[in-house]
């Protein structure tokens, strides 16, 4: 939903590290990409040495295949030596799926915040074989499509336990304000919101360095989704405030490390479009809902592009919160159908 803020964004690389490898950002700091199965087919993940063994900020998704690809990792680039500390800026699947294997296999200690590590951990311990009614009646509500459903109920639920390596009891918590020595560096930790609750970001004292997970990424805007476990949550309101608050961190020559896509320098602008866009995604919607609409009804004002079927469940959630923000805000009316779908008016 980017707009159309003049871009002032540079990336001081251009291609990625091939899966597997790295690429060298500044002293004592090693970028790794790892592979994912989905549209959105890769995790940056980070290495920062700390003398006697390493620190690591996220994990990528739980899999033989990206535990190999750790496994060559800490005998080739990080050169044999231990894995000491865990970092995980959030709780989603691609960022804390091998924590556990790390503490397990490889005795590190797992830093995150607390809300990072009990969603994580709940949600691994939640393994469900079949769809729970109340997921299944978050969906009619906000319209889903009848053959979307019907495919949906057909295949066994997503669950975190496939994608999450077993999580053992016991973390190191850290929250905002905090300062975390990594790398031979301090860093002041500021949580974001919105993507993920507490979502961790680190910003370094000693040079430009900036670790933002995916409260901060260059070239597309984070997923600010709405599911069964809240349904009237307003992530974009949670969103605009971490924007708007780290906003006045930065600094146009921070290089900004991202969870996706490729790092940048042009912070500033990055911060404005990322507010600008969803004021704007905001305005479409409202004005788009002169009669009455289900949030599956609302894709070409939010997006302003076809929505491919692999792309569908994370519009249709983004798509909901961008209602649950105009419906708090009281710019909007809701009737529930005879489907059991939320319809949304706009007031006026």
């Amino acid at each position: 939903m980017d707009g159309d803020v003049p871009i002032t964004i540079r990336y001081p690389w251009t291609e990625p590290p091939a899966p597997g490898e790295w690429t060298q950002i500044a002293e004592g700091v090693l970028w790794i990409r790892l592979p994912l199965p989905m549209a959105l087919d890769h995790v940056n993940v980070y290495a920062l040495d700390d003398g006697d063994g390493w620190t690591v900020v996220d994990t990528g998704m739980s899999s033989k295949k990206t535990r190999l690809i750790w496994e060559r990792l800490m005998a080739g680039p990080l050169s044999g030596r231990p894995v000491n500390r865990v970092v995980v800026t959030h709780h989603h699947p691609d960022h804390v799926g091998n924590a556990g294997w790390f503490q397990t296999e490889h005795d590190a200690e797992l830093v995150a915040s607390r809300t990072s590590w009990l969603f994580a951990r709940m949600l691994t311990l939640d393994e469900q074989e079949s769809w729970p009614q109340e997921t299944l009646d978050f969906y009619r509500s906000a319209g889903m499509a009848t053959e979307v459903l019907s495919k949906r109920k057909a295949d066994r639920p997503f669950n975190f336990a496939d994608v999450v390596y077993p999580m053992p009891l016991g973390f190191t918590r850290i929250k905002q304000g905090d300062v975390i020595h990594m790398g031979g560096r301090d860093w002041d930790v500021h949580m974001g919101n919105g993507h993920a609750p507490e979502h961790a970001t680190f910003w370094s004292r000693d040079d430009n360095l900036v670790l933002t997970g995916d409260q901060i990424l260059s070239s597309i805007s984070s997923n600010l989704g709405v599911y069964a476990t809240e349904p009237m949550a307003d992530p974009v309101s949670d969103w605009l405030e971490a924007c708007e608050r780290l906003e006045t961190l930065a600094r146009p020559d921070h290089l900004v490390l991202g969870g996706h896509k490729l790092p940048f320098v042009g912070l500033p602008t990055r911060m404005r479009q990322l507010i600008e866009n969803h004021h704007g995604a905001l305005e479409r919607l409202l004005s788009d809902l002169d009669k009455p609409k289900a949030a599956a009804e609302c894709f070409p004002a939010l997006f302003k592009r076809p929505i491919k079927d692999g792309e569908y469940g994370l519009a249709l959630v983004e798509a909901v919160a961008h209602l649950n923000h105009l419906y708090h805000i009281d710019a909007v009316t809701r009737t529930r159908r005879a489907d059991g779908a939320w319809e949304y008016l706009r007031k006026g």
